[in-house]
């Protein structure tokens, strides 16, 4: 039988709080960084593979985890990847409605639409 320890090359706590937390803290902080100041959606796919692999190294440096574990650095990637977007996407859609009121309001979390006000734009 396969156990935590051997897919991902570290315990479930260290998991938890080296990858979940502290890692994807800073992903999330990246897409909010990346959405606020406009950039394209590209770079987060840029930036999270980085913070993928600052978790596998702080991993490896203080917990004695493996550092080149492939599958323990695509499911960090992967989840980190998801925080970046996600964060993205909030801070963008906020954004949106926040700097220009009169042309778009929100639609939810991820999204926004024009408004659906009768008067001429100008």
């Amino acid at each position: 039988m396969i156990s935590f320890q051997d897919v991902m090359g570290t315990s479930v706590g260290v998991f938890i709080g080296i990858t979940i937390i502290f890692a994807g803290g800073c992903a999330i902080m990246t897409g909010h960084a990346l959405g606020r100041t406009w950039r394209p959606i590209w770079q987060c796919l840029v930036y999270a593979p980085l913070l993928g692999m600052g978790a596998r190294f702080l991993i490896y440096a203080l917990f004695q985890g493996e550092l080149l574990s492939l599958s323990g650095y695509l499911i960090d990637t992967i989840l980190l990847t998801i925080f970046t977007l996600v964060a993205y996407r909030t801070a963008l859609a906020a954004l949106m409605v926040r700097q220009y009121p009169w042309l778009y309001e929100r639609r939810g979390v991820f999204t926004w639409r024009e408004t659906t006000q009768s008067e001429p734009r100008i």
